[in-house]
């Protein structure tokens, strides 16, 4: 079989939809930078306080265990692993973990936007409809991150 053909058997003729999934807030603690590590900046920023609400959720962040470790390459290219741990309204726990990149060749500035996939994992049967699905997010800081008076805003969708 020739690749169009089997391009051609892909379902993909269908629109990717992206479907509102909930909203997120995080404060942020000052940024702690490790400038020319081995993969380039380092900054790490923990989030004491978050929320997620939309979509069947309503979410805030178990305290402790909720951080990006960004990394900055020398092209100015901001790469996120941010992971944290949220507790339902109703007791179930949830870890989220994004990946995204950003244009930080102007600095750690506020209004640079991330764009990235998160995934989740939880075994509370209310919320495991979270393990399946493949989201994407889209953010950005408000505020002075870097001396701990900002605040991330992002926004996530579920991709369909």
């Amino acid at each position: 079989m020739a690749v169009t053909e089997i391009l051609d058997c892909l379902p993909s003729k269908s629109e990717i939809r992206l479907i509102p999934l909930f909203r997120g807030v995080w404060r942020l603690n000052p940024y702690v930078l490790i400038p020319d590590a081995p993969s380039g900046t380092r900054a790490i920023v923990t989030m004491p306080e978050g929320r997620l609400v939309g979509r069947g959720i309503d979410a805030s962040t178990i305290d402790g265990a909720n951080a990006d470790w960004m990394v900055i390459g020398p092209d100015g290219t901001g790469t996120a692993d941010a992971r944290a741990t949220v507790r339902t309204h109703d007791g179930a726990t949830i870890y989220l973990h994004g990946t995204g990149r950003c244009d930080l060749s102007g600095g750690l500035r506020a209004d640079a936007l991330l764009i990235g996939s998160a995934s989740f994992e939880t075994s509370d049967p209310r919320y495991r409809w979270l393990n399946k699905l493949h989201a994407v997010f889209r953010g950005t800081v408000v505020g002075n991150g870097m001396a701990g008076e900002g605040v991330f805003h992002d926004e996530y969708f579920e991709v369909r």
